[in-house]
């Protein structure tokens, strides 16, 4: 029996993925059907590219709380700038902002050693205060409507722009983490920064460079958003954090730090907006979609921990042998 539920955990993307593909199809009418898993893998591909991000540092064993903030903040400068930049000066501003939130983070937490919970708390306010600073509190539209018509093509069936650039960017992370020196490092100073630097990694330069590639991610969805939408708003966002956690913990990822994975946060991704997109298909307001995010990151860190000290005895078994 334990054998069987350490199985069901390892492969656990693949077996929560596939159960709530059979109960979403099983509830949604043509849920399976292109045009309905194009808008889904669409709004997925929002939570995604912020999840790629969140990924690298939870890795890292650390934690971004402000990407919903930059995720708003990057996108209002890339729509009130487009009357002065033109739109896509206007939308590398806009990126440009993000990384510049990533990198307050990072300096907060590598220069100053603040708590990455407290630091990316504060700057979560701070940056969302900002955007409702800049915008009085009011959406800010943009200059070119048919842009976004043109940014929600449907290519192949399925794919619109968005979701394109979110799987390409998994599948070039999962290269980096699986090929490369620096994409070890990160698992070197997640694992044990200590005994990382000992070896002659830089944690502070890895960790910094992480939350500048988390905010870089987190102000392309934001940015990717607004265009599409045509709009910048200060309450874009809001409700980001949850879902980002948990399709990142869904893919094995672990919060403590040294394990994760970029296919397992892609498969999580398409869990957490499967089930998104059958609970709006279904009319469930959206606080009850937050309690079922909440609900599967809690257990799936419960069940982790449960199975953590099997894992740790079948070892010491297997080395005593």
């Amino acid at each position: 029996m334990m054998g069987l539920l350490s199985t069901l955990v390892r492969f656990r993307v693949a077996v929560i993925l596939g159960l709530t593909l059979v109960l979403a199809s099983l509830l949604v009418p043509g849920f399976l059907g292109a045009t309905t898993l194009s808008l889904g893998l669409d709004r997925g591909a929002t939570v995604g590219l912020i999840a790629i991000g969140m990924t690298v540092l939870l890795i890292a064993r650390q934690i971004d709380l402000s990407v919903g903030s930059t995720f708003a903040l990057a996108g209002i400068v890339a729509v009130m700038l487009q009357p002065s930049l033109g739109i896509w000066p206007a939308a590398v501003a806009g990126l440009i902002a993000g990384a510049a939130a990533g990198a307050v983070n990072g300096v907060l937490v590598v220069a100053f050693r603040v708590n990455p919970l407290v630091a990316t708390l504060a700057t979560m306010l701070i940056f969302r205060s900002a955007a409702h600073w800049l915008t009085d509190s009011q959406p800010v539209p943009g200059t070119d409507i048919m842009l976004s018509v043109s940014l929600s093509k449907i290519y192949l069936g399925v794919f619109t722009l968005r979701s394109a650039l979110f799987i390409g960017a998994v599948l070039l992370l999962h290269v980096w983490l699986t090929r490369t020196v620096a994409g070890r490092n990160l698992f070197a100073v997640g694992s044990n920064a200590e005994a990382a630097e000992a070896s002659g990694i830089s944690p502070g330069r890895t960790v910094f460079l992480g939350f500048v590639f988390a905010g870089l991610f987190a102000g392309l969805a934001g940015v990717l958003q607004s265009l599409t939408t045509n709009t910048g708003s200060p309450v874009f966002g809001s409700e980001l954090l949850v879902a980002v956690i948990a399709a990142v913990v869904v893919g094995g990822t672990r919060i403590e730090g040294g394990r994760g994975s970029a296919l397992g946060t892609l498969g999580g991704v398409l869990t957490i907006a499967s089930l998104t997109t059958a609970m709006e298909f279904q009319s469930v307001p959206a606080y009850v979609q937050q309690v079922v995010a909440g609900c599967i990151l809690i257990l799936l860190v419960v069940l982790d921990r449960t199975m953590r000290p099997a894992h740790r005895s079948h070892a010491a078994t297997g080395s005593a042998h």
